[in-house]
């Protein structure tokens, strides 16, 4: 069992977050080469590499980057999605912190092969460290030339911007994000068929690229060693490495790189495995993915097909592991609580039900549960799923509902007896 370190092959390298630092392990060699080619050459590049979106969805990175570039001539926008607030995860975080200019460098990149002229990293309010060291990296690629005009000895010019959020998750959603950027209120919009995708109309009404911290953090690697070099990582529908954040009940939490297809057990195992009791559940994804029960994370690999045929999703990759002291509804009232909180209240579905949902909980864990819960729970989970703009109201729904499904019991449990069935020492503890 052992990582496959792409992205945080130097990470311990003393002096990489600086620029001599990291040219002295291949840095900017990946945007060098960029620029030695004709922007549609490295969107092949991109292409060929197989790069699926980091940031959950595992969406296609050269056909967003194709569409910004076939669209008019004038203004385009490339934005770094650094909002990052899954609970769960905390990849995005250690890659601007360690290694920001490998990360500016991913976003000029980006900026050259579709023609825009400006980009905007908008990062998480809390991130104030990672947020210093960004800045830090793009004042001196600027003075080495990478940003502004001639970037890289080229004829293009790219100008990088930081923009700090307020601590919304909502603003985690490319539209809500958009709108937080342009000094408007952080709520979603409408999506095809009733609006233009962001890269036709995004920021001021203009084309506009978003990707998240990781997609672009893999662009100097593919640019660098070749697109084939990356898609012979992974499998055959997902390519190349993802960064996991592993948290729970398992002995050395933290950031771990692995292959595409990696078993479960293996990223586990990389962790120190599970500590305090026997595995009881994993949410591989990040909050808003569905639980898994011990035996169905048996033979489990971690790609984008495996994940879904298991009936969860791959997700941000906050792969949060359980031991049998978990009470599962305990776990899900927390969920329910973040998400009720989170909601920024545009949809009436989501809205309503997320704090509808939060308050069931609430009153199971006062010991006042009623017989039909946990139906209507998943009642409210089916009327609120697929009836948002964005996908906060997915993200609450999902958990839920498959918990009941998938721990039955334990809701039975506390329902009749108004306590859990693990006694007073379960966790997580909710206030």
């Amino acid at each position: 069992m052992a990582e496959k370190r792409v992205l945080l092959e130097h990470r311990d390298v003393p002096g990489i977050d600086t620029i001599s630092g990291y040219e002295a392990v291949g840095g900017y060699e990946g945007v060098r080469r960029a620029v030695s080619m004709d922007p549609e050459a490295v969107i092949a590049e991109v292409k060929a590499s197989g790069l699926q979106g980091r940031g959950g969805a595992g969406f296609p990175t050269w056909i967003k980057w194709s569409g910004l570039r076939g669209n008019p001539p004038g203004p385009r926008y490339v934005v770094c999605n650094a909002d990052e607030g899954e609970p769960g995860t905390f990849k995005d975080r250690e890659l601007m912190l360690r290694l920001p200019h490998m990360v500016v460098e991913g976003i000029a990149i980006a900026g050259y092969a579709t023609g825009a002229c400006r980009g905007f990293i908008y990062i998480r309010g809390e991130f104030t460290e990672s947020a210093r060291a960004v800045r830090r990296a793009m004042d001196e690629a600027y003075e080495r030339g990478y940003l502004g005009p001639g970037m890289a000895g080229s004829e293009a010019t790219f100008d990088l911007h930081v923009h700090m959020g307020a601590g919304s998750y909502e603003c985690g959603e490319e539209t809500a994000l958009m709108s937080s950027l342009m000094g408007e209120r952080g709520q979603p919009r409408a999506k095809p068929p009733h609006a233009p995708l962001p890269v036709v109309s995004g920021l001021w009404g203009r084309p506009t690229l978003i990707n998240n911290v990781e997609t672009y953090a893999c662009v100097p690697h593919i640019l660098r060693r070749g697109g084939a070099w990356y898609a012979s990582l992974g499998t055959e529908r997902s390519k190349g490495t993802k960064i996991f954040s592993v948290s729970g009940h398992v002995r050395k939490p933290g950031n771990y790189e692995i292959e595409l297809g990696t078993p479960l057990s293996e990223l586990i195992g990389m962790a120190g495995g599970v500590v305090g009791g026997a595995l009881k559940a994993v949410i591989p994804g990040g909050s808003s993915v569905p639980i898994l029960t011990a035996s169905m994370c048996e033979g489990l690999a971690l790609d984008y097909d495996s994940c879904r045929a298991a009936g969860t999703m791959l997700g941000s990759g906050g792969c949060m592991v359980f031991n049998d002291r978990t009470d599962i509804v305990k776990l899900m009232c927390a969920t329910a609580r973040f998400y009720a909180h989170e909601s920024c209240g545009k949809c009436t579905p989501c809205r309503e039900g997320t704090r509808w949902m939060y308050r069931i909980y609430q009153r199971i864990m006062r010991g006042d549960g009623r017989p039909g819960d946990a139906d209507l729970l998943v009642s409210i989970c089916n009327n609120i799923d697929g009836r948002s703009y964005c996908p906060l109201g997915d993200a609450a729904a999902w958990p839920i509902r498959a918990s009941v499904e998938r721990f039955r019991e334990e809701y039975d449990y506390w329902v009749q007896h108004g306590r859990s069935p693990l006694g007073p020492d379960a966790v997580p503890e909710v206030h």
